[in-house]
């Protein structure tokens, strides 16, 4: 098998202060044409490894469980394919945990095809033990991959607002709601966190000050700096997809306009000079183009402009209300809010086409962002009078809620794949 070095992932070391209470996940609705999958206990798997690849892989929506029942099988020489076809299994995942120089431990595992009877994949990673989690999430991760096509997502982040009593937190999680952290604290509110593309940094607006002013929070070091607190308000940072950039919008002329500065902080550049105003930008992944909603035209709707300026297109023409909008990762689509009888919802435009797709069906949906491999969209809802996130697929058939005991959560935002 194929072995690993130890650096797994982008270590936070703002992550090494206390975490706080994880966010609870309901899965409330699963996708078609289900995977049947198993995952066998790993030998030696006092850290519950292979009990967070299952609850990955069952949260996604993608994979059917099979029960593994009393089966210990962890070498593919045992492994009794007919048995595990009989169960109804077309995966099987098995593995061990064990020892390994220096007081590490070596993580293997294999995916195998129930039906051929081979190997699909195969790994071997040597980590520490305050890496287990974030192995069993790369682990999910390469299932998922190997079993869909697509990239997995377990083992990125999330970030959003947590407001409890008079406090303010900005928050950073795992994708399944464990070990969040809170990077920044205050009594004023904060919104609008944008992932760098990098995933180290977090731009965001705090009312510290009396005034909206976008900040961005190193989380590496734990330090943070303005980035635009000009005159007037400083609002809804965008990152630009090389990380050099941050468009904003900016109120200083008396009117609200797409402007973009350099992420260290300078003169910022006036994108648009349409009357009116225009905010929520979003950069197209090559960098070219900005999607933000204006009330140009009397009511908010989706524009789209050159990064370089120019004439602005519109974008969404069904309803009278449409906002914060941001680009898919592959650049062919885009979320947004549509208002429809009153209700605020999350719908996909293709820009191909045009057509618009509504993805949600709650009162008040807020602040949608794509999961960086474009298949999940996470939000923010309303759920027994509290603010909760909430999780849609693309064609609108996976679903769950994530929730928190105490607090309201809002303004999400899906971080990126890190290196």
């Amino acid at each position: 098998m194929k072995k690993f070095a130890s650096c797994i992932a982008l270590l936070f070391c703002v992550f090494c202060r206390p975490a706080v209470a994880a966010l609870s996940i309901e899965i409330v609705g699963g996708g078609e044409n289900q995977i049947p999958i198993a995952v066998v206990p790993f030998e030696s798997d006092a850290p519950g490894v292979s009990s967070v690849i299952a609850a990955d892989l069952a949260r996604c929506g993608m994979f059917k469980m099979i029960d593994p029942g009393s089966d210990q099988t962890h070498d593919i020489a045992q492994v009794s394919f007919p048995g595990w076809k009989t169960k109804g299994a077309d995966a099987l995942v098995i593995g061990g945990i064990y020892p390994a120089a220096g007081g590490q431990f070596e993580v293997r595992f294999r995916l195998l095809d129930v039906a051929k009877q081979v190997q699909l994949a195969g790994f071997s990673y040597t980590v520490s033990k305050d890496q287990f989690r974030l192995t069993a999430h790369r682990i999910a991760d390469v299932i998922y991959q190997q079993m869909t096509g697509d990239q997995g997502i377990f083992s990125t982040k999330i970030a959003y607002i947590l407001k409890r009593e008079k406090r303010f937190e900005l928050q950073v999680a795992d994708a399944d709601g464990y070990g969040a952290q809170a990077v920044v604290s205050v009594a004023s509110p904060i919104i609008s966190p944008a992932w760098s593309p990098d995933g180290s940094k977090i731009a965001y607006v705090s009312f510290e000050q009396g005034k909206a002013v976008v900040y961005v929070q190193d989380l590496l070091s734990g330090k943070r700096h303005v980035v635009a607190n000009y005159r007037g308000s400083n609002s809804a940072p965008a990152w630009s997809p090389d990380g050099k950039d941050i468009a904003f919008t900016l109120s200083r002329d008396g009117h609200s306009r797409i402007h973009i500065v350099n992420e260290a902080g300078g003169n910022p550049r006036l994108v648009e000079a349409s009357p009116g105003i225009s905010t929520e930008p979003s950069f197209s992944p090559d960098g070219q183009q900005i999607i933000f909603t204006s009330d140009r035209g009397g009511s908010p709707q989706i524009y789209r402009i050159a990064v370089s300026g120019g004439p602005a297109e519109r974008l969404t023409f069904e309803g009278t209300y449409n906002v914060s909008p941001h680009y898919s990762p592959d650049g062919k689509s885009f979320i947004y809010l549509e208002r429809n009888s009153g209700h605020f919802n999350v719908a996909e435009q293709d820009f191909a086409t045009g057509q618009s797709q509504l993805l949600t069906d709650e009162d008040l949906d807020q602040s949608p962002t794509f999961a960086p491999n474009g298949k999940l969209i996470l939000y923010a809802s309303i759920y027994g009078g509290r603010g909760i996130l909430a999780v849609v697929s693309t064609d609108g058939r996976i679903k769950q809620r994530l929730t928190m005991q105490s607090g309201d959560i809002r303004e999400p935002a899906w971080g990126p794949f890190v290196k």
